[in-house]
Order: structure tokens, then sequence, then C-alpha cells
């Protein structure tokens, strides 16, 4: 849990602090599970957390993929800046 080094003023009442605040947070669960459907409500937490992280893992991939949509489409807009003036040639010739 947290660790106190020297020199750092109300050290150990921090460390009773996050103790006595994980205990109260393992007597919750343990009181949340002996209410009816308390496990069943736990299990959904659970789920939720891993549909959360897994939602957060895609939308970290849809980022990466917006950037390189967004490279792409710079070069295509360089790509037909380049063949205006090209096609606009090709086109007085074949006219006359």
């Amino acid at each position: 849990m947290a660790t106190t080094t020297k020199g750092t003023k109300g050290g150990k009442a921090e460390q009773d602090v996050i103790e006595r605040l994980a205990g109260k947070g393992e007597e919750t669960l343990h009181r949340l599970v002996e209410l009816p459907g308390g496990t069943r409500a736990l299990k959904a937490f659970n789920d939720l957390k891993t549909r959360v992280d897994d939602l957060s893992k895609k939308m970290r991939g849809v980022e990466a993929l917006e950037t390189r949509l967004a490279k792409l489409e710079k070069e295509v807009a360089a790509l037909k800046r380049v063949q205006k003036p090209n096609a606009t040639k090709s086109t007085r010739r074949a006219a006359p």
C-alpha cells in the first residue's frame, strides 16, 4: 500500500487513513455480498469495468486510425494539386 519516507510530515497519519479507507472498502464489499442480489451487483460492476477497459483500448485504436486517415487525406490533396495542371493541358490539346 502506501509507504512513507523519512522527513515527510504526517506520513504515518496518511498511511493510517489509507489503511482505514481500505478496511472500510472491504467491509462495504462484504456487506454488499450479504445483501440479496449483492453478488450479482458485484459481478455486474466487474463486467462493467472489463467493458470500459475494452472500450478504452478500442478508442486508442480509433485515435491511431484517425491520425493515419488525416495523413492520407493530406497526401491525396497534394496529389490532386499536382494533377490539376496536367489535366487542363491534356484537355486543351484534345480540343483543337
